[in-house]
């Protein structure tokens, strides 16, 4: 608060009492005292308005700091009102009684919503557990058909399984400190976890896997790593061109690792590039072919976040994207 904010604020009380100081004035001329000794009064009257007015800022303006540093000191700001000492003024006290109402009111309902977004991951984490199996099953059963079908349906298969699994990370991605575990894993174990899960859609869609330098060590959770990866190459498969190559290369840079997954598809326009990692956008390549959700991208931005993990996108449309993620290697975390 500044000096000229507190007096615009105090504009219409100080209006109000040089008018009773000016009527007074008028008062005791009209009833003959002397007009020097009314200059006086005025004169005194003055200074002590000032110096009134002046006491009033200071102490509104250190309460304001006061305030404004429990504000800055609470993780909750919806808390405020619980930790704040008690007003000087009655009008104070019972105005804070009435934000603190509000605040605890506010805070049963986060705590509700809270609880509901608890039970409904749980009830998502355990539905994607339940529905496994009989994705299991039926992938057991298209054994025993002729192999057009038995290629259909492992495809059709192999695509309910990445939306479930994809539903289960999006829920575990709301409360990640619960799931992931961060330790030393070996790049080239990662990335034949995530090869191995989609290579009924890579063999598929006829795209060939080459990689190149992935004897590093990196500190990630192996798990949610290959998720990410596995999105990658599912975006890769899913807007391919002719002859659709896939490149997965490592290189070390100072203290990180550099992973890079390439691919020769579609590529994206320079002007949906800021938005790739947006919740839900689909982009040009994704109406096109329809079915896109948007919903890959934007978990792999988040998850790669959880995990501290940089993520990098470029692309030349029509001819190629490149997506670098960037991981800390080994002696990275303890030589920091």
């Amino acid at each position: 608060m500044t000096l000229g904010e507190f007096l615009s604020d105090r504009l219409g009380r100080i209006f109000m009492v040089a008018a009773c100081a000016g009527g007074a004035a008028l008062f005791l001329l009209a009833t003959g005292t002397q007009p020097g000794i009314i200059v006086i009064l005025l004169l005194v009257f003055l200074p002590v308005l000032c110096m009134v007015q002046m006491c009033d800022f200071f102490r509104c303006r250190a309460h304001l700091k006061e305030l404004a540093h429990v504000m800055e000191g609470l993780d909750r700001k919806y808390l405020f009102f619980e930790c704040v000492s008690g007003s000087r003024s009655l009008y104070e006290r019972r105005l804070f009684d009435l934000c603190r109402q509000a605040g605890q009111s506010m805070t049963a309902a986060v705590s509700e919503a809270q609880a509901a977004k608890r039970e409904y991951r749980e009830y998502v984490e355990g539905w994607v557990h339940e529905i496994k199996a009989p994705i299991t099953a039926a992938g057991l059963i298209c054994r025993n058909t002729d192999s057009e079908i038995r290629r259909r349906l492992s495809g059709e298969l192999s695509q309910i399984e990445a939306h479930v699994e994809r539903a289960l990370f999006y829920a575990r991605a709301e409360s990640p400190e619960k799931d992931f575990l961060i330790r030393q894993a070996e790049l080239e174990e990662i990335v034949s976890r995530a090869v191995e899960q989609h290579r009924t859609l890579l063999i598929q869609s006829g795209v060939r896997v080459e990689t190149s330098g992935l004897e590093e060590t990196v500190f990630t959770d192996g798990k949610w790593a290959a998720f990410i990866l596995g999105q990658l190459l599912q975006n890769a498969a899913r807007y391919r061109r002719e002859e659709p190559v896939i490149t997965l290369s490592a290189m070390r840079n100072g203290r990180e690792v550099q992973l890079t997954v390439r691919d020769n598809g579609m590529g994206i326009p320079s002007y949906e590039l800021p938005r790739v990692f947006e919740r839900g956008f689909t982009g040009s390549n994704g109406r096109a072919r329809g079915g896109s959700t948007g919903m890959g991208l934007y978990l792999c931005r988040k998850l790669a976040d959880c995990l501290g993990i940089g993520l990098q996108i470029a692309s030349a449309e029509g001819r190629e994207t490149a997506v670098t993620l960037i991981f800390p290697a080994k002696g990275n975390l303890t030589e920091s």
